[in-house]
């Protein structure tokens, strides 16, 4: 519990917890807090229902990029086995903000393609900070094809407050790299699971997010854009993020609501920062499942389907 970050709006939860720690070391032998420990938490588990059940927009965005959240490594390593990365474009590079390779799911072999963040800053710096550079999307799209041509399932797992905007990503071609991301996975004959895990923003989300079915973890987010940096824009003012979240309305209810998002995976008590394994045992039914479910539908029908999903997505106001 030392190591736990707390948002702004967890201190209810973060003060009972710190006070469970001095009684779980006060306690000994001769000293029984037993009952009073278990009285502080169940109040600390009672508190964090009461704040997460009524979380705002812009607390949710929170959470989505919360330090502590599950990254596309953490779900390698508790839902897939025997995951061998692979590297580069073949062009240019290697993007080590999208990390990606063969693997196993329940014994099957599958494609896993994810954003990868970091927790320190070395990390950060290394991931950069899980925003993609137009090589990082051309490896991508060089696994999807493997996958096309082993008749392998495709599952990405999408997690970066958007695509690099750097001048070198530009002139590399960063438009380019995610609209050919978008056709050609819109063409893919293997079924397609998309997984929103934190942020999902903008283009540098959906560049990898082109499939037969889109899951959103509970606390995660989808937007054109984060909440700042609508802020920044309409108002010149980043600080306004909570008013630019409810304008945007990016929460996974939202986002099902309008059907972009299939289904919500139900994350543990306080989100998923707080129990990666009890949010990788979630996420893998539901993975499962509607891997079993898209393996039944032939290939020239799973793309007629995956079309006519996007087709539907737009709305109108007159």
């Amino acid at each position: 519990m030392a190591n736990q970050y707390y948002l702004e709006f967890e201190k209810p939860v973060a003060d009972l917890e710190r006070k469970i720690e001095e009684l779980q070391e006060m306690s000994s032998d001769t000293v029984d807090l037993k009952a009073e420990i278990a009285k502080l938490e169940k109040k600390a588990e009672k508190v964090r229902e009461d704040i997460f059940s009524n979380l705002s927009r812009w607390q949710t965005a929170q959470v989505a990029s919360h330090i502590n959240r599950p990254f596309t490594m953490d779900y390698l390593n508790h839902i897939f086995t025997e995951f061998t990365e692979l590297h580069g474009d073949r062009n240019y590079g290697d993007d080590h903000a999208i990390v990606g390779g063969l693997a196993r799911l329940d014994g099957e072999s599958v494609m896993v393609i994810g954003h990868q963040k970091g927790r320190d800053t070395k990390e950060k710096v290394y991931r950069n900070f899980g925003m993609p550079n137009p090589e990082g999307y051309r490896k991508a799209l060089r696994l999807m094809e493997m996958a096309e041509r082993f008749r392998l399932p495709i599952i990405t797992l999408v997690d970066t407050p958007g695509a690099f905007p750097g001048i070198g990503a530009e002139e590399r071609g960063q438009a380019e790299a995610i609209a050919r991301n978008l056709r050609e996975m819109s063409r893919l004959t293997v079924p397609i699971i998309v997984v929103i895990a934190g942020e999902g923003g903008s283009g540098g989300a959906l560049a990898i997010a082109v499939g037969d079915r889109i899951l959103m973890l509970e606390y995660s987010v989808y937007a054109v854009i984060s909440p700042e940096g609508c802020a920044a824009i309409l108002w010149s003012d980043g600080t306004k993020g909570e008013q630019a979240a409810e304008a945007l309305k990016l929460t996974a209810q939202d986002i099902k609501a309008i059907e972009v998002c299939d289904e919500i995976v139900k994350e543990p008590l306080g989100g998923a920062h707080r129990d990666h394994q009890a949010m990788a045992k979630s996420l893998h039914e539901a993975l499962s499942r509607n891997l079993k479910e898209l393996r039944q539908i032939p290939a020239d029908q799973l793309v007629e389907l995956r079309y006519q999903k996007f087709r539907k997505m737009s709305r109108f106001i007159e």
